[in-house]
């Protein structure tokens, strides 16, 4: 089994950067990225810039490309599957043209991943999400992601999956995501697993217990899957917690508690030379920067003509340098709550972070995402990415197992 890689919505290449750190011989055969309705495909060419193009097995270049267009058994073969994609909705109705075929809304990314397995079978996928993955949708909680579990249940995958915040494996960042392990069932590694129960997968077994350690597995519930995906999106409702595992269609979820490494504090990462651009310097702006940061109880308005106040608590201003940074979003430097704010450590001044510091929040090199794209598109991109060490975690027990595959 070699150790070649094929990755879907590939942003600036977080998932190959933290395979590529292992140094450990994986190879990415293929990958795809565009971004919907952008004129210059900005993480396409900057992903292009690091680590070059792909051929599919034609010969030719589709990586900038609708995936949607891309005739999947045109890819490349390849032992892992990996991809970051959208929280959207997976509900399904039956093909018209076929009562089998399942037919998902249009721009759902999901069903784009599900082709591809269909057409190139892959040994292991990982993929990445947000954390509300496994609540969505709120009219019926659980839904979605139990859509997924189900095709890969379909075609005959086990999965395992960890909401996992960064800052508690060691980053500069308290961002929590979701990370989806699915295996071919017939592979050396899921016939080893198979002989495991769920807490002994959850708390020492699995992949994801040897990435991200944890100390115990609270109450386990259990549900099953309905052998048709079409009736698990119209009923399916089900509790998922950060923790869990499926095989054959079994359900098993649980919170656990992690082994918890110290974090890498925000004021680790901060340059010492940043550019005044980077600094609030206009009294107007300032005062708009404390109005969003502070606590505020405001009347609204519902259009039924309900009347209600709508609040929220303040925010750190500025962001503390001896704790991890909060979770970055792609509208990172722009004038609103979410954004970082940061006391400069050679002036004491307030600004923003740089590009710099969010590549190091993320876990990328510095200036990665320094190929020519703006700096508002610099934010963007880092706020789409995922946090990289994550991936090098997860690899490193990877590696293990394609060893005792060969």
């Amino acid at each position: 089994m070699n150790k070649t890689i094929c990755e879907l919505f590939a942003g600036v290449g977080g998932f190959r950067l933290g395979f590529e750190r292992l140094n450990s011989g994986w190879e990415t055969k293929w990958f795809s990225q565009w971004e919907p309705g952008a004129r210059t495909q900005w993480a396409h060419n900057c992903y292009v810039e690091h680590f070059g193009d792909s051929l599919d097995i034609k010969g030719e270049y589709h990586t900038g490309e609708d995936i949607s267009d891309m005739k999947k058994e045109n890819i490349p073969n390849h032992t892992l599957l990996v991809g970051g994609f959208p929280c959207q909705d997976y509900s399904v109705a039956h093909s018209l043209s076929s009562s089998k075929g399942l037919e998902g809304k249009k721009g759902v990314l999901w069903w784009q991943i599900r082709d591809t397995i269909i057409a190139k079978e892959p040994p292991f996928c990982i993929f990445e999400n947000v954390d509300r993955l496994l609540k969505s949708p709120a009219k019926q909680r659980g839904r979605d992601f139990g859509v997924i579990l189900a095709c890969l249940n379909e075609l005959d995958y086990s999965v395992e999956w960890r909401v996992v915040n960064a800052a508690e494996y060691g980053a500069s960042q308290r961002r929590r995501r979701t990370f989806i392990f699915a295996y071919k069932n017939d592979t050396k590694y899921g016939n080893v697993q198979s002989e495991y129960n769920a807490e002994h997968i959850m708390l020492s077994e699995g992949l994801m217990a040897k990435a991200f350690p944890v100390k115990a597995v609270e109450s386990i519930a259990h549900s099953k899957l309905d052998s048709d995906v079409v009736s698990v999106s119209d009923h399916f409702k089900f509790d998922f917690k950060r923790g869990g595992y499926m095989t054959n269609g079994e359900i098993y979820t649980a919170n656990v508690q992690e082994k918890k490494e110290e974090p890498t504090l925000l004021g680790e990462i901060l340059v010492s030379n940043a550019d005044e651009k980077y600094f609030i310097t206009d009294d107007e702006r300032m005062k708009k920067w404390v109005y969003l940061k502070g606590a505020k109880k405001i009347p609204r308005k519902s259009k039924d003509g309900h009347e209600y106040v709508f609040s929220e608590g303040p925010i750190a201003f500025p962001d503390p340098w001896d704790r991890p940074g909060r979770t970055m979003l792609t509208s990172e430097s722009t004038l609103n709550r979410s954004t970082h704010v940061v006391s400069d450590p050679v002036t004491g001044k307030l600004r923003i972070l740089t590009p710099i510091e969010t590549e190091r929040l993320q876990g990328f090199d510095d200036d990665w995402t320094n190929t020519g794209m703006p700096d508002r598109m610099r934010y963007f991109c880092m706020g789409n990415a995922l946090v990289v060490p994550m991936v090098t975690r997860m690899g490193k027990v990877l590696d293990d197992i394609i060893e005792n595959e060969n």
